[in-house]
């Protein structure tokens, strides 16, 4: 495998001119420094809250997501580019999921087989012909950008059900303002802390035809969910309610919340909840997680959700090798941001050049996140590899298959000092009125070295990531 591309330094191992200043100033820390700063990073994140539940961890329920203090920085034009691209994607994105459950244009065109759509899993008849604000299913977006090759940029995931991320982003910048501010009298580093106001502004805009002031919620399967920490985070940030199902009620095809001044009607709700758990009566019945008679309220248009039912047929990762002909269809565009070359295991070629190179590839479930369900053929040995092989030749239609990338990898504070590691970035789009989004994301590292997998749930780890402002 070729050399990844170095974030910081260059073939020469000279430092990137936007990395200079910052390379230098790691030159005069210490190693005992930067442990104590590391330490220091932990210690406030446990006292504040900042956890993460990994499921089936025998060691304990939650743990803290390692946080690393060399930062990620983009130039202003790299992020540009960026920005454009993603602009671009989140919108065709929206533009397919309301065609799939209207108008069917592009399966229509012969561009997507119909059976890749209704046959899949994440497809929902039940939104068949339901209007939503502004056309927008997907209000919240984080799209999995890698960099490999010369520094090229790749779109690697689209999550557009429930992403989440967004509040390890902001928590990263805080930590690095507090453990280095002196870095920040030497870069002009474009702020991300406003994020919670623009998801506010962007669930508003959002709000049912003729309510003049929506009221708005976050809806949590709970504190035993992963994520718990960011929805209880993201509610406190907007300044407003955090509920579980237990604490709505629908009645007349509104959705109301208890409190104790008497029901409060509820206009916007920003759920964390899986499509199968959000109603009892139409999906799982044996949710406990969800509101009865909620999909009916939705229906009528007398609530919005954020992200709507059945998203996930437009990040299922069999349909993500048609994006970039989604772009040129909705928009008559050229994408500006590439897809990872990837193999469709329901197709008898592909399939049979996946099998014969299952060693070099990354095969991954189509409905697989998270980091699980998945091979990393390189990384793999041969008894893992002829499981796998197993599973693909019995279930080949619940597979993808792509190029083992050398992910880019950026200097990193590990127990041996600093060394490269492999990382990703994160995105966060917001499709309200306007697309907005703050500049950067989280930025994930792979902590273990050679590793590619850079999941909080399978060890990874965050940075800061700077977007430069000149």
């Amino acid at each position: 495998m070729k050399t990844p591309y170095d974030e910081m330094f260059d073939v020469h191992g000279v430092a990137r001119p936007h990395y200079a200043i910052f390379q230098q100033w790691l030159a005069e820390q210490s190693g005992a420094l930067m442990a104590l700063k590391r330490a220091e990073a932990e210690l406030i994140f446990r006292r504040v809250g900042i956890t993460f539940a990994v499921y089936g961890d025998d060691l304990g329920a939650e743990r803290t997501i390692p946080f690393d203090q060399v930062p990620r920085i983009f130039t202003a034009q790299e992020w540009s580019t960026l920005e454009a691209g993603l602009r671009q994607r989140v919108t065709a994105l929206n533009h397919f999921i309301h065609d799939v459950y209207h108008d069917e244009a592009i399966v229509k065109a012969g561009i997507i087989p119909g059976e890749q759509i209704f046959n899949n899993a994440q497809y929902r008849p039940e939104m068949r012909f339901v209007d939503v604000p502004r056309n927008i299913y997907a209000q919240i977006a984080g799209i999995d950008i890698v960099r490999a090759g010369a520094g090229e940029f790749y779109v690697l995931e689209d999550n557009l059900r429930v992403p989440s991320g967004v509040s390890y982003m902001v928590e990263d910048r805080k930590m690095m303002m507090r453990l280095f501010p002196d870095l920040f009298q030497r870069y002009r580093v474009a702020p991300v802390e406003h994020y919670p106001d623009l998801l506010l502004e962007c669930l508003k805009s959002v709000k049912p035809e003729g309510v003049k002031k929506p009221n708005v919620v976050v809806l949590t399967p709970g504190m035993f969910n992963s994520a718990y920490f960011e929805h209880t985070y993201l509610a406190q940030q907007m300044g407003v309610e955090l509920v579980e199902g237990k604490d709505l009620f629908v009645k007349d095809e509104e959705v109301f919340m208890r409190t104790t001044q008497g029901p409060q009607r509820v206009d916007v709700i920003y759920r964390r909840i899986d499509d199968d758990f959000l109603d009892p009566l139409a999906f799982r019945s044996d949710s406990a997680l969800g509101v009865a008679g909620l999909l009916n309220a939705y229906r009528a248009g007398n609530v919005t959700l954020a992200n709507a039912i059945g998203t996930g047929i437009a990040d299922d990762k069999s349909i993500y090798p048609y994006v970039p002909e989604m772009i040129e269809f909705y928009l008559g565009e050229k994408p500006i941001l590439n897809n990872v070359p990837t193999y469709q295991c329901r197709k008898a070629d592909d399939l049979a050049y996946t099998l014969a190179h299952l060693h070099e590839l990354v095969v991954k479930e189509t409905h697989g996140a998270g980091g699980y369900g998945m091979l990393v053929g390189p990384a793999s040995t041969k008894e893992e590899i002829e499981r796998f092989r197993e599973n693909l030749i019995q279930h080949p239609d619940q597979y993808i298959a792509q190029p083992t990338l050398s992910l880019s990898t950026c200097p990193t504070f590990v127990e041996s000092g600093i060394a490269p590691r492999h990382i990703d970035l994160r995105p966060f789009v917001l499709s309200g009125k306007t697309i907005k989004m703050v500049p950067g994301g989280l930025t994930r590292v792979a902590l273990k070295e050679g590793s590619l997998v850079v999941n909080s749930s399978q060890g990874g780890g965050t940075k800061d990531t700077w977007v430069l402002e000149d």
